[in-house]
């Protein structure tokens, strides 16, 4: 009996010991000296693990994130997946490190197993190599920084790592991931309403501090279903410094020449025969891109008085349903609907779409808020860069960053875009143009790094209090 009491105690023991060896390291706070210095070889002022379950290069807010701790001396591991280029701020910074997440199979990512099987097992990879680059690929940290969504299964893991590292969590709610997921599987499937209260439920108790997109989002964050006690801060997107205004016609017309998509036109867009007008779109059914064809259809079949000037449209970014709209675009043009317009698409470097959009007379938006409370990043970009901006407006959070005849205007229906179009390209000297210019201009003055530094740089400690 006791050669049996001693057998289970020695096997007992030694797997404890295993186990407490292989849980991941934990972080310990530095002493102040140490966690305020910055010099050269020294500790960074703080650490910070910023979490993207998704493309880091199509995650700009995320990417501003991770330069601005940079920026004031933090140490920042970013991770998700590297699939697109980075910002150049975040290559070669030696307080920045990239962790790329490993994709899933191939066989997951294809339709070769059906959503019930191959959902599931999806999942599971995802919380195995988060598990992973959390815990073990990356030193322990004192702030975990989660976008959200995606938050199955995200914001489990997250909460997981936290409890065995000793870190704090913070949630970037840029969205809801059930509401998202309504406009794909509808509003009363089964997983919808599991994601919402899964959502709910660890939203709610789960971090040390949360950020929102809009105050709109904050509130509503408040109560039900999220109920969150736990401070909100909202932090509003706000351009980064590669966004600017351009005020030289001479530097607009050399960027215009340079351009493949707009060489031929460069003349025309500075003189206004031609009128530039830029979207940006991920081409998948929250962006109705059909708005904006019917809208342009309607603007080339127009009769007024007065002639109305040619658009390009150029239309940038990558998405599922790029090559459904490219040939409706293609036949479109063919059986002469869009006479005196033409749709151009690109993929251009930050660089380069930051300078279109100096350049470019319209933005146009086409965002639809699945929650009715976020706000899309690229009508922030287009401010930062002087442009003013026509947006699908009906969405409670749309009046906080869009000021009606200030820097923009507003659309419900393809017939209103076609109206504004007409109202703002009719006149010849584009006076309400440049008023609406102006607005954007003043609006794109508060950049990224004063707001951040005054919401989250003080609250993970790397700023000034005062």
């Amino acid at each position: 009996m006791l050669d049996s009491l001693l057998t289970v105690a020695v096997v007992a023991s030694t797997s404890l010991t295993i186990v407490l060896l292989l849980l991941p390291s934990r972080y310990i706070k530095s002493s102040p000296s140490r966690e305020t210095a910055s010099g050269p070889g020294s500790e960074p002022k703080v650490s910070v693990q910023v979490l993207v379950l998704g493309d880091i290069g199509r995650s700009p807010r995320m990417q501003y994130h991770a330069m601005s701790i940079a920026k004031h001396g933090g140490r920042v591991d970013i991770i998700g997946y590297r699939e697109s280029a980075l910002h150049p701020g975040l290559v070669d910074n030696n307080l920045i490190t990239i962790v790329p997440l490993p994709p899933p199979p191939q066989i997951l990512r294809s339709n070769t197993l059906p959503f019930i099987l191959a959902g599931p097992l999806k999942v599971l990879w995802q919380i195995w190599t988060l598990f992973q680059a959390l815990s073990y690929r990356t030193k322990p940290a004192r702030w975990l920084l989660v976008q959200n969504p995606p938050s199955i299964p995200t914001l489990f893991v997250a909460i997981v790592v936290c409890f065995l590292r000793n870190t704090h969590l913070i949630i970037d709610w840029h969205n809801y991931g059930w509401t998202i997921l309504a406009g794909t599987r509808g509003p009363s499937h089964p997983f919808v309403t599991l994601s919402k209260y899964y959502e709910a439920f660890l939203g709610r108790w789960a971090p040390t501090a949360s950020f929102t997109v809009t105050h709109a989002m904050a509130r509503q964050l408040r109560n039900e279903p999220y109920n969150i006690r736990s401070p909100i801060f909202t932090l509003h997107d706000r351009p980064a410094a590669i966004f600017q205004p351009i005020a030289s016609p001479e530097a607009r017309h050399t960027f215009l020449k340079r351009l493949p998509e707009t060489n031929k036109y460069a003349q025309d867009i500075i003189t206004g025969k031609t009128r530039l007008l830029v979207s940006s779109t991920s081409w998948t059914p929250d962006e109705d891109f059909s708005l904006l064809l019917e809208a342009l259809c309607s603007y080339s079949s127009s009769s007024t008085s007065k002639p109305l000037p040619s658009i390009l449209a150029i239309i940038t970014g990558k998405g599922p349903q790029k090559q459904m709209y490219l040939d409706r675009i293609s036949s479109l043009t063919k059986s002469s609907k869009l006479n005196n317009v033409t749709v151009s698409t690109a993929w251009l470097s930050a660089e380069d779409y930051a300078t279109l959009l100096a350049c470019a007379d319209l933005g146009v938006c086409l965002h639809k808020s699945s929650s009715g409370v976020d706000l899309p990043m690229k009508v922030v970009d287009m401010f930062g860069a002087g442009l003013p901006v026509v947006g699908y407006e009906a969405y409670e959070s749309w009046i906080e960053l869009v000021k009606e005849g200030v820097n923009g205007r507003g659309f419900v229906t393809s017939g209103d875009l076609a109206r504004v179009l007409e109202e703002l390209f009719r006149d010849q000297e584009g006076r309400e143009l440049a008023i609406l210019r102006k607005g954007a201009v003043e609006e794109g003055r508060r950049r990224w790094d004063e707001e951040w530094d005054s919401v989250a740089g003080r609250l993970i400690g790397i700023c000034d209090q005062t």
